[in-house]
């Protein structure tokens, strides 16, 4: 068998010796009644951003092979707000792809991620998933490039404190225990995601740490691996259940919330994107950030304000969204600057022979550059909408791409200073700012929906439902509100703790 698939901690990859984009539905059928599986669960993003599920039992081969083919109804006016009730009964069909087994479960039970039909039997426009979709074909049909993503989601995990070797506050940054209390909470959560099919990089510590009325407050990452778009998202929405579902099993909380108190590290949901051709990656062209990356960059620029509709869908999102919290407020982009909206992380280009360097036994090995050049886009937080975030990330790209002066977009908005800091201010000031509130992002939305709406990928339904919802927190001038009662800064934090 394939060194990849015997040493794959997937179980499905493992004994059907294939790539999940290949798994069939004879093979899902076989894997269940050779393990017998006795529950199938359907699952499937709703509105809130959380997954939905349906279970079925597994009886006989007559009703398993009904349920893989055919799916089952749901109300969809329950499940997406813009959804009439009169007109709401949606179809769920499973993609097999996403099958994997339920660690959690104590009845053997395999879990798959569902697409939304309409009683026509077509995708359903308005639906996350399809939506995504729908943006990267649109993508490839204009520009001849694939599209590729990755997150680093951010959590907290919230205890009881101890006060046995507290960590200093906001220093949390890649600790090790003892000062970091729940790196084996963090590895076990990495262990089941990747078992469920997630392709992590790493996890870490983060930096912010604190404690709160007798609760610690420790700030954790994971980060996945480059992957096509549509994976992407189906692996962060796995991962975010899976933490919560696991912390519950520990006896902990834990958070995506933007931002819990003021002075204090908000969560935020940084995307790193990458355009391909076919293996190859179109991002390094003779040692520097090719024009290709340039141009989607100036695509992400004109579209920056705009996408805070999607990544950013809460009123405390916008206390994340302020100067010196490493978390941008500027429209501009810089090489591994963490005050920039899109930052260019270290890609392996410096060609020195650093592995020799650190193990000289190593010297005359010749290694390849890795291809691992991304851009991240910093402003989503853990209130993100993940599907359409990227969706509408990879409607930003293309636009760069249609943008005649994509270029000089792209020089303008560069640059290689701390934007904060008081000798940039004249920088500072020559730069767009993002939104402020939710309010604001509606309206940027509302302005710029032509962008997101063209080659029908966004439909008006989706935009208008969206708009409607941000401006429905009535937050336009929650700032001046806030100095005024500071109480409610911890009220709202309350209200969206569990939000995406």
């Amino acid at each position: 068998m394939n060194k990849y698939f015997e040493y794959n901690i997937n179980p499905l990859i493992c004994y059907l010796g294939k790539a999940p984009s290949e798994f069939t539905k004879k093979d899902i059928i076989d894997f269940v009644i050779k393990n017998e599986i006795r529950i199938i669960n359907f699952r499937y993003a709703a509105n809130d951003g959380r997954l939905k599920t349906l279970n079925f039992p597994v009886t006989n081969y007559q009703y398993l092979d009904s349920i893989l083919s055919y799916g089952e109804r749901v109300d969809g006016s329950s499940l997406f707000p813009y959804i009439e009730a009169g007109s709401s009964d949606l179809y769920v069909i499973p993609r097999f792809s996403t099958a994997y087994i339920d660690p959690f479960a104590e009845i053997p039970t395999l879990g798959l991620l569902c697409t939304y039909f309409t009683k026509d039997g077509l995708p359903l426009e308005t639906s996350p998933e399809y939506t995504l979709k729908k943006a990267h074909q649109a993508f490839q049909q204009k520009t001849g490039f694939r599209f590729e993503a990755m997150g680093e989601l951010e959590f907290y995990v919230i205890d009881n404190d101890d006060r046995m070797f507290p960590t200093r506050d906001q220093r949390g940054y890649h600790e090790s225990t003892p000062f970091t209390k729940y790196e084996s909470f963090r590895t076990d959560a990495m262990r089941l995601i990747a078992q469920a099919g997630g392709n992590i990089k790493y996890g870490h510590s983060e930096v912010g740490n604190f404690t709160l009325d007798g609760k610690i407050y420790e700030q954790n990452e994971i980060e996945f691996l480059v992957n096509p778009v549509e994976s992407a998202a189906d692996q962060l929405l796995m991962a975010k259940w899976i933490l919560r579902t696991l912390a519950y099993q520990y006896g902990l909380d834990i958070t995506f919330s933007p931002k819990i108190t003021e002075g204090k590290a908000g969560s935020g949901l940084h995307f790193h994107t990458r355009i391909m051709k076919g293996n190859q990656s179109m991002m390094i062209e003779d040692g520097r950030l090719s024009n290709i990356a340039r141009t989607a960059i100036a695509g992400y620029m004109k579209c920056a304000s705009s996408l805070t509709a999607f990544g950013n869908t809460n009123p405390t999102s916008y206390f994340r969204l302020v100067p010196h919290q490493e978390a941008p407020t500027s429209i501009c982009w810089g090489d591994r600057n963490r005050s920039v909206l899109v930052r260019v992380p270290l890609g392996w280009t410096a060609g020195s022979d650093m592995l020799s360097i650190a193990n000289p036994l190593e010297i005359g090995e010749k290694l390849e550059a890795p291809d691992k050049q991304t851009v991240e886009m910093r402003s989503p937080d853990g209130s993100a909408d993940i599907y359409n975030m990227l969706a509408g990330l990879v409607v930003a790209a293309r636009t760069g791409f249609e943008m005649p002066d994509a270029l000089q977009v792209a020089e303008s908005t560069y640059v290689d200073v701390n934007i904060h800091d008081k000798k940039n201010e004249a920088k500072l000031n020559s730069l767009e700012q993002l939104p402020s509130s939710c309010h604001e992002s509606a309206l940027q939305l509302e302005k710029n929906r032509a962008l997101f709406e063209a080659c029908g990928i966004f439909s008006p339904a989706l935009i208008d439902g969206t708009i409607a919802q941000l401006k429905g927190y009535n937050d336009e001038h929650i700032r001046e509100e806030i100095k005024k009662n500071p109480s409610m800064m911890m009220e709202l934090v309350n209200k969206y703790y569990h939000c995406g």
